[in-house]
């Protein structure tokens, strides 16, 4: 088995590294730069996403003819991970959720004439998008089979009524693409909508406060009263909703992994960079065998998660769906970036719980990780049953191909 990258995406990652080291950090490093959402404004980005462009590191995962980098998946997961190491490091090079697996869902599902309307000004950077799916109870949430949100035919133009939230993005979108019940069939009871910001018919009802920090454009309850879609408007066919579900999620579960690794990395570059020249009791803490352990045991499953994001990343490449491997690596990352900033923060002691580090920032955002696109107990229901079904072979290898 080969686990080494091809020489030309070896190259894009420690190109990607440099260059968040060199215009992204210092950006971080001014509490000045952040909203009062705890993000960047993105006017302040501007000139480091326009350098990004301009030395090729921009829209890894979209086609090059609307100005990305087209990289198979494999690449996404070694460059995610370096942009991560920055909280702003993913919107430096638009690879950033929600746009992130927007432009992959459009590029891979959309028509020409909707990639040339909605596809394109995402991946220019000139838009941002949301994709509207979750529900509040009783509605679709981890389940899409629940969703009530519903599209009626009227004439020529379809009209979406209902009510959806946690909306990631949408106070800041002008792009969206919603979910909603065209008929009551299990299977194709579903459509997918593109629709304007402008248009009318829908509204944002609030902007929910969370835990944070917050996404641009934060995360919203959206209400539908009479928005009006034409059949030009439908992703795939009248239909397919669920299908452009899977296409979505999917990936974008496993780009979020991509992401969360950088960060957890991060976590554990400043707790080495504390442990190595803080004394105490006559002794650094790096010394300390107790110190060791809890940085050698987040160590190893920053490296597992590597692993099975990577392995993951390689069969959707090979046109797998890898809906086990995807679960998998979800659970993994997410409960390693939790206890990477806890440790971190523990072993920074009350300088990691100040904001004094980005430390608290991460550990917050590590929460929402383990329920964002599917909790954890979600995934591991999936692997349950792939486990029930496939028995021993639950654990097979890839055989005939090299890895």
């Amino acid at each position: 088995m080969d686990f080494s990258l091809p020489p030309e995406i070896e190259e894009l990652r420690l190109r990607t590294r440099a260059f968040i080291d060199e215009n992204v950090l210092p950006l971080e490093a001014d509490p000045k730069n952040f909203s009062q959402h705890e993000n960047i404004p993105l006017k302040r980005l501007l000139p480091v996403q326009d350098k990004a462009r301009k030395i090729g590191l921009w829209a890894p995962q979209s086609p090059k003819e609307f100005g990305g980098m087209a990289l198979p998946i494999v690449a996404w997961a070694a460059i995610y991970e370096e942009a991560a190491r920055s909280l702003f490091g993913p919107l430096a090079i638009n690879c950033s959720a929600p746009d992130d697996g927007n432009m992959n869902l459009l590029a891979r599902a959309g028509t020409p004439a909707q990639k040339e309307q909605w596809l394109r000004p995402i991946v220019e950077g000139s838009v941002k998008s949301a994709f509207a799916m979750t529900e509040p109870a009783p509605g679709g949430g981890s389940d899409p089979g629940m969703i009530r949100t519903y599209a009626e035919k009227k004439n020529d133009k379809w009209v979406i009524r209902g009510r959806k939230w946690f909306i990631t993005g949408a106070a800041a979108a002008t792009h969206f693409v919603v979910i909603a019940r065209t008929s009551n069939d299990a299977r194709h009871g579903l459509t997918a909508f593109l629709y304007h910001g402008d248009q009318p018919g829908w509204r944002i009802v609030r902007r929910i406060p969370i835990m944070g920090p917050e996404e641009h454009g934060g995360h919203c309850e959206l209400e539908f009263d009479g928005l009006e879609v034409a059949d030009d408007n439908v992703l795939l066919g009248v239909g397919d909703g669920l299908k452009v579900t899977q296409i979505r999620l999917g990936p974008a579960r496993l780009t979020h992994c991509m992401r969360w690794l950088g960060l957890a990395k991060r976590c554990l570059e400043i707790a080495q960079e504390y442990v190595n020249r803080r004394e105490g009791f006559g002794i650094k803490l790096a010394d300390r065998e107790s110190v060791q352990i809890k940085l050698g045991e987040v160590a190893q499953q920053i490296q597992i998660g590597r692993l099975l994001t990577m392995q993951a990343a390689w069969k959707l490449d090979r046109g797998d769906r890898a809906r086990k491997e995807i679960s998998m690596a979800k659970v993994q990352v997410a409960d390693t970036l939790h206890k990477a900033a806890d440790t971190a923060i523990q072993l920074n002691g009350a300088r990691g719980y100040s904001k004094d580090t980005i430390l608290e920032w991460i550990y917050r955002a590590a929460r929402a990780a383990r329920l964002v696109d599917g909790a954890s107990e979600v995934h591991n229901m999936v692997l349950a049953r792939f486990l029930r079904q496939e028995g021993r072979d639950f654990w097979t290898w890839s055989a005939g191909n090299r890895v």
